[in-house]
């Protein structure tokens, strides 16, 4: 018994398939690809002959010349004669500082008011909700300018009496206790920087071996943390512990915020705190109400269903929205500039009125801020896909 075989469909050429790639209608997808180059290209020979006009170089070689500006606060030493890079670079990191202490803060505040607007008492929870309420529906910018104006009509320091008998609240800033380390063969923030590039090498490490869990997150920390702290005793480095004290007409010693730093940082704080708060009661709400009976049927109490079962499941719903709300945070203090602290909007502002290279400072700043919300991103996805694998068949 003989059976006929038939060919099988021809596969598509090389022109069908470019037509699949490309989609319909490739003609008209080209005319507007190419008038949108032609409006580009238009758009850069009337910015070339307007600066050319006015007597201003196109480029990046302004980046080398010497500022002629102080920097009122810098994690790094700056001088007005050192170049304008070095001058974004200590405007990057005063929003590097601000956004990372804002981001951790926040979470804390957050999360603990998300919380509490669920314990079950009623004043509680109606005060979390005024806040709430009172906090999302205000302008930031408007915030900021409450903050700084409560951080000038503070006492001079002479003036000021003591929190906890050794914080003080002046028009001069905040001065907090602090710990300082006396004879390492580097700075302080460099070390810090270090431990955390290290701890974040293992951490990447465990995960590509697959062995990336809370145990080995735990190990780790505490391996990185004794090395350093036995690199540091080898040194013969001390700690000394610093209390703000009255100098004069000024407090010496300690840790100083300043009114800017300290207004900016908690406007931020306050302002994300409270959309943390709604993205945690959200999450919160969303696991099923089975799983606190079944967890108190198990002899449980509140705070270990809470921390053992609600919340990490809670985190397949806050990871998502805490990543829009970290992003935000980092892109809103760039409103720093409205109340005179020196971050990178500040100072690329600064750099574009003193040099005239306005396009080429907006370039900069367009994309050191998509470098850094880009980075936050690709972490916080990073995170959320080991949230989303939790709980699922394997």
């Amino acid at each position: 018994m003989s059976s006929i075989v038939t060919p099988g469909p021809s596969r598509p050429g090389i022109y069908r398939r470019l037509l699949m790639w490309w989609g319909h209608r490739p003609i008209a997808q080209l005319a507007v690809i190419a008038s949108f180059i032609a409006l580009l290209v238009y758009l850069g020979i009337n910015v070339t002959t307007t600066m050319a006009r006015i007597g201003v170089s196109p480029g990046f070689d302004f980046l080398w010349r010497s500022a002629n500006f102080e920097i009122g606060e810098s994690p790094i030493t700056f001088a007005a004669g050192d170049p304008y890079l070095r001058a974004m670079l200590a405007g990057l990191l005063n929003t590097l500082k601000v956004s990372l202490i804002g981001c951790v803060l926040a979470t804390v505040l957050g999360v603990t008011v998300g919380v509490a607007g669920l314990a079950g008492n009623l004043l509680l929870a109606s005060l979390v909700r005024w806040y709430v309420e009172l906090i999302r529906n205000t302008p930031l910018l408007l915030q900021l300018f409450f903050w700084i104006s409560l951080a000038k009509a503070f006492p001079a320091p002479r003036q000021a009496g003591a929190l906890l008998g050794s914080v003080y609240l002046t028009n001069r800033g905040v001065y907090l206790p602090a710990i300082s380390a006396e004879g390492l063969p580097v700075a302080a923030p460099v070390l810090v920087i270090f431990i955390i590039f290290a701890l974040g090498l293992v951490l990447v490490l465990l995960s590509h071996l697959k062995r990336l869990n809370g145990r080995s997150v735990a190990i780790a920390t505490v391996a990185v943390l004794a090395a350093a702290t036995t690199a540091f005793v080898a040194s013969g480095a001390k700690l000394t512990f610093e209390t703000p004290a009255l100098a004069g007409f000024n407090l010496r010693g300690g840790y100083n915020l300043t009114p800017e730093f300290a207004a900016l940082l908690t406007g931020l704080i306050v302002k994300f705190s409270a959309a943390i708060a709604e993205i945690v009661r959200a999450g919160i709400q969303s696991v099923n109400r089975g799983q606190w009976e079944a967890a108190r049927a198990l002899g449980l109490h509140n705070g270990q269903i809470m921390r053992l079962i609600v919340l990490p499941q809670a985190l397949r719903v806050i990871t998502p929205l805490a990543t829009s709300s970290y992003l935000d945070l980092t892109k809103d203090s760039s409103l720093a500039v409205a109340i005179g602290y020196p971050d990178l909007v500040s100072i690329v502002n600064t750099t574009a009125n003193t040099t005239g290279q306005s396009l080429e400072a907006l370039m900069i700043l367009i994309g050191t801020y998509l470098g850094i919300n880009l980075v936050v991103s690709a972490l916080m996805n990073q995170y959320n896909k080991r949230v989303a694998l939790k709980g699922t068949a394997q």
